[in-house]
């Protein structure tokens, strides 16, 4: 019996000693907890139910020249109660007010309202819903709601902001307007103006607040002392005339239908200055609608056949080794390199003709044939003067995607050279530039020799105050003599005013053009596969030049066209009388002017007047849809807006002067 009480002695002492050493483990660990890890541990609490969250800055706007909205980040609300935040005698004060206040918002019953913020209460929720994605004016509404105006800590109030970009012009240029997007791993993709300057300027700075976890995946804003505001972005205002662009937005759109084509590109340049007017970028879905796919005028590079003319014709007359009245014999049409042959389009050929004449009615044989004479023992001299006038390089534009200019050299290795490289160079094959690349050529002949960078930002402002102003940039002062520009542009009015020039059906007495046509094969080689490229670029008015244009469409349907002067030269005319010579539509813009500025007075006097009778509907027909937008928002009006076009409004569904209703939609409509 002893041994017996012994051994449960032992195990008794066991089970103590053991106890012991555990409570000493378990002191320790606290101990260490406390003192030597305290701030560890305290800091992954506070992670778990703190966080740091950006709060993004409002990116800037992007204007036309005159000070049209392209695009624009509008504010989208989400409206949050946290039902445990008041105090009961808040919430047994507020919660029928708030009720009816909601009720009249939306139209439910008043109980619906009361019945189911009391059950969030009841379960608390600290992130009861209560309006998602809503606009400015209904933020400042709801956030006045009785409780929600107490704020945050003693009304329970939750705002969270988000904000969507808008292009009030549709998909009128929305390729080269652009974007900036951000997927969910961060990784951004850039397009047009607001992509290249977007980190620049219209970014703007991000701000930082604290947020707290009050539920799975619920996390509450806090008001913090070390809140950071954002700064937002600047704005930008571009060169983009929208009265032309609109003008070369559809005149593209209708020949691209009318010949059945892939895609096509058009771009309008202020000649002195480089400032891109209009430029429209066009493709075919699957649907067979047409819509800005790809920035087909700055990324595509491809052989721009016959408008290449004028860059070899130039290169010549600069090295005095041809002139405009040489005789050329263009044979039969047909000339022969290699066992490859050179076609004229006119069967038979033209005999003999002088290079001027050559160049007018766009011979191959003549043009190739001439080249060669002059070049075939030293190319290099050629490809030496085409690179003195900048053929070689990019135009370094801010805008993504731009390709560099192909020219074969024979002293590069892989250069692209062959036996007939210099031969089909003379008529537009075997090299390759964008149309931007090529216009900023042709507009260097109708600037009288001085090649200017294509722009496409006239000047960055923070509110009315000039940031950065952007001015002509000057590539080349003198691609050539003006002797030979004289002579060039002479050939190039006459590829329009004479009867035989390929440009003449583009011709009219009350209005002066010049250019080059331009059709080149794709996929020559296979003649299975044979489509053209349709091009048209020149400027106008002929003698004292104002614009540059170019046209280019890929890919016409055969059976109806594919030549240049029938296919894109159109499109060229058409943009150009509609700029200068087409009364309706200058009248358009001079009374579209005058009416804006009459409303701009008379809302001098209604925003006085909206601060007692805010429920009043104003004229808005002849504003800019956004600035419409905005007055209405800032009035507390639901909005709907029906864009099209340059974004004028010409129609509203509330005729002026008429007394708004609680809840009442106005729709606007612009085109």
């Amino acid at each position: 019996m002893a041994v017996s009480e012994k051994n449960i002695l032992n195990r008794l002492y066991f089970v103590a000693g053991c106890m012991f050493i555990f409570g000493l483990a378990v002191g320790f660990k606290l101990i260490s907890i406390q003192f030597m890890q305290g701030e560890k541990y305290k800091a992954l609490a506070t992670e778990r139910v703190i966080k740091n969250v950006v709060i993004p800055a409002n990116r800037g706007n992007v204007y036309s020249v005159k000070g049209n909205l392209l695009a624009t980040s509008i504010p989208k609300y989400d409206i949050r109660f946290d039902a445990i935040t008041p105090s009961n005698k808040t919430f047994e004060k507020y919660i029928k007010p708030l009720s009816d206040s909601l009720s009249k918002y939306t139209g439910k019953p008043s109980g619906f309202y009361e019945k189911d913020i009391r059950k969030a209460r009841a379960l608390r929720n600290r992130y009861y819903l209560i309006a998602r994605n809503i606009g400015y004016s209904d933020y400042i509404r709801l956030r006045n709601f009785p409780m929600l105006a107490l704020g945050a800590f003693k009304g329970g109030l939750i705002v969270e902001q988000t904000t969507k970009r808008e292009h009030p012009m549709g998909g009128i240029a929305q390729r080269s307007i652009g974007y900036e997007r951000f997927d969910e791993n961060g990784n951004v993709t850039r397009a047009g103006i607001d992509g290249a300057f977007g980190v620049k300027y219209l970014r703007g700075t991000d701000g930082q607040r604290k947020k707290q976890q009050i539920g799975k995946g619920q996390w509450k804003p806090l008001n913090d002392a070390n809140e950071i505001d954002p700064k937002n972005g600047y704005d930008v205002y571009t060169t983009i005339d929208v009265n032309i662009q609109d003008i070369a937005h559809h005149a593209l759109l209708e020949q691209l239908e009318k010949y059945k084509a892939d895609h096509g590109c058009v771009v309008v340049m202020e000649t002195k200055t480089g400032e891109i007017r209009a430029i429209s970028n066009l493709g075919r879905n699957s649907d067979g609608y047409y819509y800005e796919r790809l920035n087909y005028a700055v990324g595509e590079r491809h052989e721009p056949g016959s408008t290449f003319k004028l860059m070899a014709l130039t290169a010549a007359l600069e090295d005095k080794v041809i002139d405009t009245s040489d005789v050329v014999d263009t044979g039969n049409g047909i000339l022969s390199f290699y066992g490859k042959k050179v076609r004229d389009s006119h069967q038979g050929g033209y005999g003999k003709i002088t290079v001027a004449k050559g160049f007018e009615v766009s011979s191959n044989t003549a043009i190739v044939k001439a080249i060669d004479k002059a070049y075939s023992k030293n190319p290099s001299q050629f490809i030496d003067r085409l690179y003195a006038m900048n053929l070689n390089k990019g135009l370094d534009l801010p805008i993504i995607g731009e390709r560099n200019p192909i020219i074969p050299d024979p002293r590069i290795k892989n250069g692209r050279w062959s036996g007939i490289a210099l031969q089909w160079m003379a008529y537009g094959y075997g090299v390759s530039f964008t149309p931007l690349q090529t216009l900023t050529f042709y507009n260097a002949i109708a600037n009288d020799g001085e090649m200017v960078k294509p722009q496409f930002l006239r000047e960055v402002k923070e509110f009315d105050k000039v940031v950065v102003p952007f001015k002509k940039e000057v590539i080349n002062k003198q691609i050539c003599s003006k002797e030979t520009i004289g002579k060039v542009k002479k050939l190039l009015r006459n590829v329009v005013d004479q009867k035989f020039g390929t440009g003449h059906r583009l011709y009219s007495e009350n209005f002066s053009m010049a250019g080059k046509t331009g059709t080149c094969q794709k996929d020559y080689a296979q003649k299975d596969k044979l489509s053209y490229i349709s091009s048209f670029a020149g400027y106008f008015p002929a003698e004292n030049p104002k614009y540059s244009c170019i046209v280019v469409i890929h890919e016409p349907d055969k059976s109806v066209g594919y030549y240049g002067a029938d296919v894109s030269g159109p499109v060229f005319k058409k943009i150009a009388q509609k700029i200068f010579t087409d009364t309706p539509i200058v009248d358009e813009v001079n009374s579209l002017e005058v009416k804006m500025a009459s409303v701009e007075k008379e809302y001098e006097s209604f925003y006085k007047t909206a601060q007692n009778y805010k429920s009043i509907m104003p004229n808005l027909v002849g504003l800019p849809a956004m600035d419409a937008l905005a007055l209405l928002e800032n009035m507390q009006v639901k909005v709907k807006v029906k864009l099209e076009g340059s974004g004028i409004v010409k129609k509203q569904s509330i005729e002026q002067n008429i007394k708004l209703k609680n809840n009442q939609i106005v729709v606007l409509s612009a085109s």
